[in-house]
């Protein structure tokens, strides 16, 4: 049966002109890793998430057949349509990005999901500068990618873990012009695609020599008990991080800033399929935000613990991350380390530091009076490592939108430092290289006016047999270069034990997962 009934369609056309519709399924022989592999020629994109570091959200979100791709670069922008057409603008990408969005106008449909269509992509570290155009770029910029690619789609497979079941999702375009007649057209046009996505689902097989089974894990992790970062060649030497540090620390004894974040981008020559090690990530370091994106000759894995902003019926909110311990062998070693970390003077200067920040951005897109910190000082672990978190939150101004909320947090102080802008000046003297996807976000404009985000970081960056790994962390006037480096090395084991466990698992890209 598809939802809405066409009544209803009726209904939400006299205000909206995008609906979505959808057909909903069993799901309980399916996986969102199955489904992708079903519709690899058309998806786009797979985000899922895990809460609490052990429990899968509700939805997994699988992208298909974008009708348009946004790439910019510097002020200038393509936009690459469903048809082949191409348009350039040199213009702000962020206001051609908000101009698109507006376009789109979709109702918000009780029981359906908060994603069934809508502009997801990745937006690069350097986005403030559209707006803050002082803002002095790296000196090197060794990637060829572009700073923003976005894809809209109005196709999607969502697979609801709570209810073992995948929504086919499609949407109806409607026009001014429309009469019942031609949207009555449109609504059976909408559910003969969604019937041949359904016939699409049950009759495809998923090739057997992908398959993982749960002692082929257990091998894998006893294969992989301490990843092989020394693999890894760092675009500088210690000696040369300890030299940024020490100019960074000189900045904080001047008073330029109290705090900032400085990182090291790790690269090495790879074959493997970049999907196969999101399907090892997704077990290894099970995270809020889990996302393959391919886009062109680029592809990103990633696991990120961190929440950019989200906007969801006005409501803004932050979750800053700040102070990081490795995890312990055992949980005794685990709760010592915890108490470690909230006992850590240092740890929690810097964390109260990015609260504040984090308050200070909220505060910018907020209503007066409505912006508080939630839950302060709490402990999220990971695979590898833990860290503290509060959450921040605010009722968004009626005059703003979710890209001013975005713009206001962007980028997170706690890949940035504080004052932040100071910060990214000092950021693009003493780093080598451009940050590129790094510290940026991966994100979601829904077309019904919502917005969720994380920080791109934990995630690999593949490009032509080459993965790049970036990793950094806060410094502070009593920061230790060799624990620092340390520290990066350690949020960059959990990259590269997924890279290693499908290398050892699967064969090279296009032979055994295409």
């Amino acid at each position: 049966m598809l939802e809405p009934t066409f009544q209803e369609v009726q209904h939400y056309a006299s205000t909206h002109n995008f609906i979505p519709i959808r057909l909903t399924l069993l799901a309980d022989q399916e996986t969102p890793i199955s489904l992708y592999q079903k519709c690899t020629e058309e998806s786009a994109f797979l985000l899922e998430s895990v809460e609490g570091g052990g429990h899968w959200s509700r939805y997994s979100f699988i992208g298909l057949r974008p009708f348009l791709r946004v790439e910019a670069i510097d002020q200038q922008v393509t936009l690459l349509k469903e048809s082949g057409e191409r348009e350039q603008y040199n213009r702000n990408p962020m206001e051609v990005l908000r101009e698109l969005c507006q376009q789109y106008r979709a109702p918000s449909i009780a029981e359906f999901p908060p994603l069934t269509g809508g502009a997801i992509g990745y937006l690069g570290y350097n986005t403030l500068r559209y707006v803050e155009t002082h803002l002095p770029k790296h000196r090197n910029q060794p990637l060829d990618i572009p700073d923003m690619h976005v894809v809209f789609v109005d196709e999607m497979l969502v697979y609801d873990h709570v209810k073992q079941e995948i929504q086919c999702m499609v949407h109806i375009r409607v026009s001014e012009e429309d009469t019942e007649e031609s949207l009555q057209m449109k609504y059976a046009k909408a559910g003969a695609r969604l019937v041949a996505l359904r016939d699409h689902i049950l009759h495809t097989p998923v090739p057997k020599d992908t398959r993982l089974q749960q002692n082929q894990l257990s091998q894998l992790d006893e294969a992989v008990k301490k990843p092989e970062t020394s693999s890894l060649q760092s675009n500088m030497s210690l000696s040369e991080y300890k030299t940024m540090i020490s100019k960074a620390k000189e900045y904080i004894t001047s008073g330029d800033i109290f705090q900032v974040v400085l990182s090291q981008r790790m690269t090495m020559k790879t074959d493997v399929d970049p999907f196969a090690v999101y399907r090892m990530l997704r077990t290894t370091n099970p995270s809020p935000y889990l996302y393959y994106l391919p886009f062109g000759s680029a592809t990103l894995v990633g696991a990120s613990p961190e929440v950019l902003v989200k906007v969801q019926n006005n409501k803004v909110e932050v979750r800053p991350i700040a102070g990081t311990r490795k995890r312990g062998a055992t949980i005794e070693e685990d709760v010592a380390l915890e108490q470690e970390l909230l006992a850590d003077p240092k740890e929690l200067a810097e964390h109260h530091m990015l609260v504040d920040l984090a308050r200070n951005d909220v505060g910018r897109v907020s209503k007066y009076g409505t912006v508080k910190v939630e839950n302060p000082l709490h402990v999220d672990r990971y695979s590898h490592v833990m860290h503290i978190v509060s959450d921040v939150s605010g009722k968004m101004r009626e005059d703003l939108d979710c890209f001013d909320a975005l713009l206001a947090a962007f980028p997170a102080g706690t890949v940035s430092g504080a004052p932040k802008l100071r910060a990214m000046e000092i950021i693009a003297e003493l780093e080598q290289d451009a940050r590129h996807t790094y510290a940026g976000s991966i994100c979601y404009f829904s077309f019904t006016g919502n917005l969720d985000s994380c920080i791109t970081i934990r995630t690999l960056l593949f490009t032509q047999n080459h993965v790049h790994i970036q990793a950094g962390g806060g410094i502070v006037a009593d920061s230790i270069a060799e624990l620092e480096y340390q520290e990066a090395m350690n949020k960059a084991a959990a990259m590269v034990k997924a890279l290693e466990k499908a290398e050892l698992h699967f064969q090279p890209k296009g032979v055994a997962l295409c």
